[in-house]
């Protein structure tokens, strides 16, 4: 228990860092302040030439300030508002989730006439060792690239996004990962104590948003995969864990649908709320990773987003899954999600937490699931990290029953704890080299098939285009 203290220590230090402890950092290195985070856009009475701004467009009147020609990048996002509304870009994550409007907003942008093009990504190389019996080791490369293009249309905005992955090249077992589980590899058995590799297609939809007020505006999104409105964004896009390249073992609770096969959502904008409602597969995708499935928009979620400051974000969101595990035709589930994130930037990086509940119903038998989590970063060095508590069925399963994948359910848990340090090779590009350690804790029932309270370990080399 003594590792245990200690990885539990080392979580809440990170959690309850103050942003003068990483401000005392960064001095101590004697570099620069980096540029304040963006603040909301007010909305501006429109001069001559401009009246057909849309939301997706830079704001070019006459009473913006000159600025220096090194924060170029920073002032463009500073001047984008979002393709749902007249907010800041920053508050955009995966699909059309919610992240605080002082959230981090990189990536590559070009302007060619009424158009914005942007891309970012990351490609991992990760080798992930997970302790016997139940575990295993592999090298593997995940990551994600996405591109996206946005354009005025009347007092609107048109937005197309795409985003692949290089996930299936690591096999259909995915790579090791204990305590996790969720879809399967042949279509047979499912996936325990192992992370399913991301289809190659994550995303590709296309959203159109109409302002109808000052503050308000109606969307519809629309995607094959897409992300329907459920849940906080999707782990890699959480800027307050996004540094590791480990999957949560809360996925299939809180965020799974961040690739759906078959999404329409309808939203509501009104300031710095919003309601949203979507229809969506509800199956799971198969085993076949680099396809595109279809299949009937016969689920149903809605989802309320709040960002009451610009550092804080919270949503509450509720589902009905029609028939969505591949393994048990016919099963439904409903779900419920409510999370927080609160993101302060600080002179020399960012401090970012988030705290998540997610609850599974299936046949009326409930299953939650809780994470904290959080980084911070200064400079080139990110220090992060997670802990989790699920309820998991799955895990143990009486395989004499034929055709049932579920077994007695088991309160489990993890702490991981990592450091990333970055290297900028040119502009827009950086090299990563991290580590992490995780701690599992399983119940005494199921010890003797885990050996105990295992362990694992990650050690990786990144890409990333900021």
């Amino acid at each position: 228990m003594k590792t245990a203290f200690l990885a539990a220590t080392a979580l809440g230090a990170i959690a309850t860092a103050t942003p003068a402890q990483a401000q005392h950092m960064g001095h101590e290195q004697h570099q620069p302040p980096a540029q304040p985070a963006p603040q909301p856009v007010q909305k501006q009475e429109p001069v001559a030439d401009h009246s057909q701004m849309g939301h997706g467009q830079m704001d070019h009147s006459q009473h913006a300030m000159p600025q220096p020609a090194a924060d170029e990048h920073a002032v463009h996002d500073m001047s984008m508002t979002g393709a749902l509304g007249a907010y800041p870009m920053a508050r955009e994550a995966s699909g059309t989730a919610w992240q605080p409007d002082s959230s981090e907003h990189g990536g590559l942008h070009v302007m060619s006439g009424d158009w914005t093009f942007m891309a970012h990504g990351k490609l991992d190389l990760v080798y992930s060792w997970q302790e016997k019996p139940r575990g295993d080791d592999k090298v593997f490369v995940p990551g994600m690239l996405m591109g996206m293009a946005r354009r005025p249309v009347g007092d609107g905005t048109l937005q197309l996004k795409a985003m692949v992955s290089p996930d299936p090249l690591m096999g259909k077992r995915g790579y090791p990962l204990l305590l996790a589980s969720g879809e399967t590899a042949d279509g047979h058995e499912p996936l325990v104590d192992r992370q399913h590799p991301h289809d190659f297609f994550m995303e590709l939809s296309g959203s159109f948003s109409q302002n109808v007020g000052p503050k308000s505006s109606v969307f519809l999104y629309a995607g094959l995969p897409g992300e329907p409105a459920f849940g906080p964004p999707a782990f890699m896009h959480r800027q307050s864990i996004s540094a590791s390249p480990e999957a949560p073992i809360t996925h299939h609770w809180l965020d799974s649908t961040h690739i759906t096969f078959g999404v329409l959502t309808a939203g509501f904008v009104h300031d710095n709320a919003k309601i949203e409602i979507s229809r969506f597969n509800g199956r799971e995708p198969d085993q076949h990773r680099w396809n595109i499935e279809t299949g009937p928009l016969d689920s149903t979620s809605v989802r309320l987003s709040w960002n009451p400051i610009s550092t804080l974000a919270l949503q509450g969101s509720w589902g009905h899954f029609e028939d969505s595990e591949q393994l048990e035709p016919g099963v439904d589930q409903k779900r419920w999600s409510v999370s927080g994130t609160f993101t302060r930037p600080t002179k020399t990086g960012f401090w970012s937490t988030s705290l998540a509940w997610g609850r599974k119903t299936i046949d009326g038998d409930s299953f939650d699931a809780f994470a904290l989590e959080s980084s911070l970063n200064w400079q080139d060095w990110t220090l992060f990290g997670r802990g989790e508590i699920t309820e998991n069925n799955e895990l143990v399963v009486d395989h004499d029953d034929e055709g049932d994948h579920h077994g007695e359910a088991f309160r489990v848990g993890k702490i991981s704890v990592g450091l990333l340090r970055e290297f900028a090779i040119v502009p827009k590009l950086k090299l990563g080299l991290g580590g992490l350690y995780a701690f599992n804790f399983v119940p005494g029932e199921i010890e003797g098939a885990y050996g105990g309270n295992p362990n694992g370990a990650m050690a990786f080399a990144r890409l990333r285009l900021e």
